[in-house]
């Protein structure tokens, strides 16, 4: 299962996260996100965790979300699966479709 972890401290680390996930069950993956200048311009840190069964990261998600984590309360949601090589394809052929070779060529004589 793949879970957002929100509203991270900026010096948050994959070490201290996964300390706080691996009581819950096995953690396959972590990943912080470091976008200091989204929107308003202020620092924001956010994370994917990704767990190795849905029941595991149910109950991170339950018993982690609201936590406080360095001095921050912590939005912990789960998150859409990381895509993979099917739907991948499936993606590029539907672009394709929308996207045929005539329809680019009339795009370039007007």
């Amino acid at each position: 299962m793949n879970i957002y972890v929100g509203n991270l401290e900026l010096g948050t680390t994959e070490a201290e996260l996964r300390s706080e996930f691996i009581p819950y069950g096995q953690v396959l993956s972590i990943i912080i996100m470091n976008d200091k200048y989204i929107g308003s311009g202020q620092p924001r840190v956010y994370g994917f965790i990704e767990m190795a069964s849905k029941s595991d990261g149910e109950s991170a998600v339950t018993g982690l979300n609201g936590k406080r984590l360095r001095g921050r309360v912590v939005t912990v949601v789960g998150a859409l699966p990381l895509s993979d090589a099917k739907n991948m394809a499936s993606l590029h052929e539907r672009k394709v479709s929308r996207c045929s070779p005539k329809s680019r060529q009339r795009e370039h004589q007007v």
